[in-house]
């Protein structure tokens, strides 16, 4: 199979993400604010979560995946039939899941939980054979797949707790590779940029400091499967949220301000302590003002830090040059208006919280239709330097 759009592993997925971030989120916001029903048997909050986990971020943790193995292993780019297979199971994950209704239990399991695994085989030997460092990104694979697991039998034992929990636990284990590989490109670009301005040392990034910050993220993920909701949670959040704010601070993300496609990255991680400073004070003070912590850790840090990568990497694996679209600096701004939007709503009496999700909804739909307008081209026809890929 010839078609551009398979040609390498980001196309399609990162088409997907961009697919589903138009139509999921306004699909939850028509359902919460005006009650349209909706076709999943599911309890409505947990299918939007669900598949904002399982199917916009895996879709993204995808993409990404199949394009960095092959330059982590020097080997050739996934595409062709392996990658029409696995972007078809995706997607009928997708409309299983919005279908349920129609469906036997089983059946929707079963073709939601085969992805993950799916993605897991096709990345696993050229990783093993090579015995690259990445290889354990493998065994967060297996977790978030057990993780779905879980939350599939919280499904059939009508056990909403498990099945929340479940998803919590699949957005600590993003928001831990935000952590690790994000924590690795933006000090890594920023101080390329730089260096090409003739501006060198500025950007530090002290292995002690990393080692704490991954360190707290997993007791971050432990204390929300072991003690979720506790005053330890709470304090481990805040902790992580001091080592996470120190380690932005190393990476001095104000010397990139005049170049969206560098302070995008700083902008997502500059969520990731946000979002546990607010769950801190959620747990420990019950304030009011930070109820919506899990949407500054998901459309704040998570979003944002997808969107950023998909954009550099489209262009990068095109060939065509790092010159970001005003449109995509639009939809930049427009997810974190969305995760703002969201997060004030909270202060909100009933049908303002309605408004605000509404809102948020038509922020978010707006950054991933700019996203679309101007990558789906870019995505779905051949390079610009006339390679393959």
């Amino acid at each position: 199979m010839k078609t551009a759009a398979f040609a390498y592993g980001f196309r399609p997925f990162f088409l997907g993400v961009g697919l589903s971030g138009v139509v999921l989120v306004p699909l939850w916001a028509v359902h919460f604010s005006f009650r349209v029903p909706l076709a999943t048997d599911w309890p409505p909050m947990l299918w939007h979560a669900h598949e904002m986990l399982f199917g916009f971020v895996a879709a993204a943790i995808a993409g990404f995946l199949l394009t960095a193995v092959p330059s982590w292993t020097g080997q050739r780019g996934f595409a062709g039939v392996p990658l029409v297979l696995l972007s078809a199971i995706w997607l009928l994950g997708r409309l299983a899941a919005g279908t349920s209704v129609s469906w036997p239990f089983a059946l929707v399991a079963v073709v939601d939980l085969a992805f993950l695994p799916a993605l897991a085989a096709l990345l696993a030997w050229p990783l093993v054979r090579e015995r690259n460092r990445n290889t354990p990104l493998l065994f967060v694979l297996l977790a978030l797949w057990l993780g779905n697991v879980a939350f599939h039998l919280g499904l059939w034992r009508n056990d909403t707790e498990l099945a929340r929990q479940s998803l919590l636990a699949g957005i600590n284990l993003v928001l831990l590779l935000i952590t690790v590989i994000g924590g690795r490109i933006t000090p890594s670009f920023t101080a390329t940029a730089l260096r090409r301005r003739g501006i060198e040392g500025v950007v530090r990034a002290a292995r002690g400091l990393t080692v704490l910050a991954v360190t707290l993220m997993i007791l971050v993920t432990a204390t929300d499967v072991a003690w979720p909701g506790s005053a330890l949670a709470g304090w481990i959040a805040a902790a992580a949220a001091v080592a996470q704010g120190a380690r932005l601070v190393q990476w001095q993300g104000w010397h990139v301000r005049s170049e969206p496609i560098l302070w995008i990255l700083h902008l997502a991680y500059l969520w990731l302590p946000v979002g546990l400073a607010l769950k801190a004070l959620s747990l420990l003070a019950a304030v009011p003002a930070a109820a919506s912590w899990l949407h500054a850790l998901t459309v704040g840090a998570i979003a944002t830090m997808i969107l950023g990568v998909m954009t550099r990497v489209s262009l990068g694996h095109t060939g065509r040059p790092l010159y970001l679209h005003p449109l995509v600096t639009g939809a930049y701004l427009l997810v974190s208006a969305a995760a703002l939007t969201r997060i004030l709503g909270a202060w909100l009496p009933v049908p303002g919280y309605a408004a605000a999700i509404a809102l948020s909804a038509a922020l978010w739909a707006a950054a991933f239709a700019l996203f679309l307008w101007v990558y789906a081209p870019i995505l779905s026809t051949r390079r610009a330097d006339g390679k393959s890929g």
